[in-house]
């Protein structure tokens, strides 16, 4: 498998994370050493990886048990040697989110090490 490949599979299972509410999915899509951060309405929101699995894990019932449908896109996909940078636009708790999401390769396997957020709206 080519790299642009294991980063979509990275990137699908951690959108998979968002629509089944599943925290070892984060936690297998990100690295452990990962950082959170954007500005939600209330402000700026900063989180490290046990605490955004915890966040995600808690949205009960999963948008996929409600049925919903969300957005989950790749936007772009930018790969330098062992480190890449994806865009993603995500429509999960009632807002779209532009995520900006760095990876690392680590031992032949992609990780999400930064992700960004922005409510587009």
């Amino acid at each position: 498998m080519n790299d642009k490949t294991k980063i979509e599979a990275c990137i699908q299972l951690y959108f998979d994370s968002l629509y089944e509410s599943d925290a070892e999915k984060v936690r297998s899509s990100f690295h452990d050493a990962a950082m959170i951060s954007g500005y939600l309405p209330d402000g700026l929101h900063e989180m490290n990886l046990d605490d955004f699995a915890s966040f995600v894990s808690s949205q009960q019932p999963s948008p996929k048990e409600n049925n919903d449908e969300i957005l989950l896109e790749i936007i772009s996909c930018d790969i330098n040697g062992s480190t890449a940078s994806v865009k993603v636009r995500d429509g999960y708790l009632g807002m779209i989110f532009v995520d900006t999401l760095s990876l690392l390769k680590v031992n032949d396997d992609w990780k999400i090490y930064t992700k960004l957020f922005h409510v587009e709206s």
